[in-house]
């Protein structure tokens, strides 16, 4: 098993940019995406020395996104206990979908390889992303949920 904490705060994965390109068009990520990306990728990098782990993959995601400032004492209190989630945008798939692509070839050779997930998503005053990675290797593993530190 491999567990890391990403100390970042997550980004969604926004829709694609589309510049004409001589008689064609070329797609590319928005400023935000991209920029979050290329900070993951290379958090997780020096974080994490070994070849990108291949095979059937198990994977455990905790999204902890902001508290915002504009609330009462008590709405943040609820929403660092875990008490209160995020049921606003951004949308879960797509915060897993910015998080999956700046993975690929660092955690996992690719993102296909991904056969179960378990996500999450929190608020926090610390943002970050906890990856727990579990790969088959002869026997299925099976995983509950996180056990949870709010903070």
């Amino acid at each position: 098993m491999i567990k890391l904490i990403l100390p970042i705060e997550p980004v969604a994965q926004a829709r694609p940019r589309a510049r004409r390109f001589g008689r064609g068009i070329r797609l590319y990520d928005p400023p935000k995406t991209a920029v979050f990306k290329k900070q993951l990728r290379a958090l997780a990098t020096e974080m994490y020395h070994d070849a990108p782990v291949e095979g059937e993959i198990y994977l455990k995601v905790a999204f902890y996104r902001k508290i915002q400032k504009s609330i009462s004492k008590k709405e943040h209190d609820r929403r660092a206990s875990g008490a209160h989630r995020p049921i606003v945008k951004a949308d879960l798939s797509n915060y897993l979908k910015s998080f999956e692509d700046a993975l690929n070839g660092v955690l996992w050779k690719d993102d296909a390889m991904i056969v179960h997930e378990e996500i999450d998503k929190y608020y926090s005053d610390k943002p970050r992303i906890e990856v727990e990675i579990y790969a088959k290797n002869g026997e299925t593993k099976y995983f509950g949920g996180f056990s949870r530190n709010h903070d």
